[in-house]
């Protein structure tokens, strides 16, 4: 089989066989070194003697481009959870709001949290045609984390549309290696600490034209944050930073650099580099006698049968995930065709 090598040169040197980047990705070495930079002028200066806000605009921008979307529309925080919810306390009384059955917590509690809302599930596979007159919103995640399977985005936009349902996408697996649009949809979350290679604390909210009936109830939402310390905001920001939370600074530091690296490198480049890591994980566990659970096109690989090699893999230096019984393997811009054979290697040795 041909070798594919990994992107992103000197930006990476992982000291494992490091398959887990749905549960956390790793920081580039630009990001890890403005960050130790930021943190030693905080030994002598303090957060408040750097520029606060400066990294998280250009978080923003790098994000946006990302997206393809105007800066104006996105806003930044610090979980997925917190943007849910100020999604839901925009919702009235009474709204239905359709989720895919087993969806990610952080996407379905602030819905379940708040009372007046009606929430309703269904499979994944069916939820373009649960979508019925009545439906609020439909809340759901580009690529499941359980097991990598992507969602069919283009027929639930129709589906909603055709209901006059608003579409809320959880892009937190897949933004980084999945081509998207965020204009396709009237919001996006995403956390970005694991495909996009930032630090925990830096997430992201893209609204649509329309906006949100509500407003984040923090300092930074002013049209002057520093004219907003004090009273009842007066004049809010323009556009979605209205919507920010006073953010986590050495997460954007960090994150800044992360995603101009991912914006360079390029996110189609990525993909074509992830996809064909996964295939050859497909190929080569089926050759072992293993069936993976269906998500074609995915960067993520859950096999049942395998929870067994965990501690085994572990002990052989190879970081992954077990999830419901199943072994998950994901493959990113730093791994290459030796990763995937390191893994496959270790599995066959377990059969012996």
């Amino acid at each position: 089989m041909q070798r594919i090598e990994p992107l992103g040169g000197d930006e990476f040197a992982p000291l494992t066989t490091f398959l887990n980047t749905a549960s956390s990705g790793l920081l580039p070495a630009r990001s890890a070194a403005a960050l130790r930079a930021a943190v030693d002028e905080s030994v002598s200066y303090g957060t408040m003697g750097q520029d606060y806000f400066g990294p998280a605009a250009a978080s923003r921008a790098a994000f946006a481009r990302l997206m393809d979307v105007a800066p104006e529309r996105v806003a930044i925080g610090g979980a997925v959870a917190v943007h849910a919810a100020l999604i839901a306390g925009s919702l009235p009384d009474g709204a239905e709001v359709l989720v895919p059955d087993g969806e990610f917590s952080s996407l379905v509690n602030p819905f379940a949290a708040r009372s007046g809302i009606k929430l309703r599930t269904a499979p994944l596979a069916e939820l373009a045609d649960a979508v019925r007159p009545g439906t609020a919103l439909v809340a759901f995640s580009a690529v499941q984390a359980l097991d990598g399977r992507i969602a069919d985005m283009a027929a639930i936009r129709a589906a909603a549309a055709a209901h006059g349902a608003r579409t809320l996408l959880d892009a937190t697996q897949a933004a980084g290696w999945l081509p998207l649009r965020g204009g396709d949809f009237d919001y996006v979350v995403c956390g970005a600490f694991k495909w996009l290679l930032c630090p925990r604390g830096a997430s992201f909210l893209v609204c649509g034209d329309d906006g949100l009936d509500a407003l984040h109830a923090g300092w930074v939402a002013g049209a002057d944050p520093y004219e907003s310390n004090y009273g009842p905001i007066r004049e809010p920001a323009a556009g979605a930073r209205r919507y920010d939370e006073p953010h986590a600074h050495y997460s954007y530091v960090a994150a800044a650099r992360s995603l101009d690296l991912l914006n360079e490198i390029g996110i189609e480049t990525v993909y074509a580099h992830n996809t064909a890591l996964a295939d050859r994980y497909r190929e080569g566990i089926a050759a072992l006698g293993h069936t993976p659970l269906p998500a074609p096109g995915s960067a993520i690989v859950s096999v049942p049968g395998l929870a067994d090699a965990a501690d085994r893999l572990a002990a052989a230096g190879v970081r992954i995930a077990v999830r419901a019984g199943s072994l998950r393997a994901a493959f990113h811009l730093y791994n290459s065709s030796d990763d995937v054979d390191r893994l496959l290697e270790v599995v066959r040795e377990g059969r012996r």
